[in-house]
């Protein structure tokens, strides 16, 4: 049973950083892309960024370009979002996701068939 579990959510002000972990088990985490994605409240999850299986590829939204950064170290089962310049509109649940057949590049973000618990981030001003 494929298992992921996010940390690194927290309250920080504006300006800020932050890095979120998601930790994988339960197949083979160097064979699938990964990706995060958030949901504020009240409104639809939201693409993030996307990392390939070997990490050679990224995608990002264009809110968080030059500010995040999505990276995975296959040898922890372990991808991570480093989070800088955190502005308030950034607070939200976010959540880690891989895909459900191997080899892809994680977006579209079509091919997404297993998902975190969430992890909040809330930005202050």
């Amino acid at each position: 049973q494929v298992q992921l579990v996010e940390s690194g959510g927290g309250l920080v002000q504006a300006g800020g950083s932050l890095r979120l972990s998601c930790t994988a088990s339960g197949r083979t985490f160097s064979t699938y892309a990964m990706g995060w994605f958030r949901q504020a409240p009240g409104k639809e999850r939201d693409f993030v960024a996307a990392v390939s299986p070997s990490g050679a590829n990224t995608n990002y939204a264009d809110s968080v370009k030059g500010r995040f950064t999505i990276s995975r170290d296959n040898a922890k089962n372990t991808g991570y979002l480093q989070m800088n310049s955190l502005k308030p509109e950034d607070t939200a649940v976010y959540y880690c996701a891989t895909e459900a057949y191997p080899y892809g590049l994680g977006y579209p973000t079509y091919n997404y068939g297993y998902w975190g618990q969430g992890t909040q981030v809330t930005v202050s001003s």
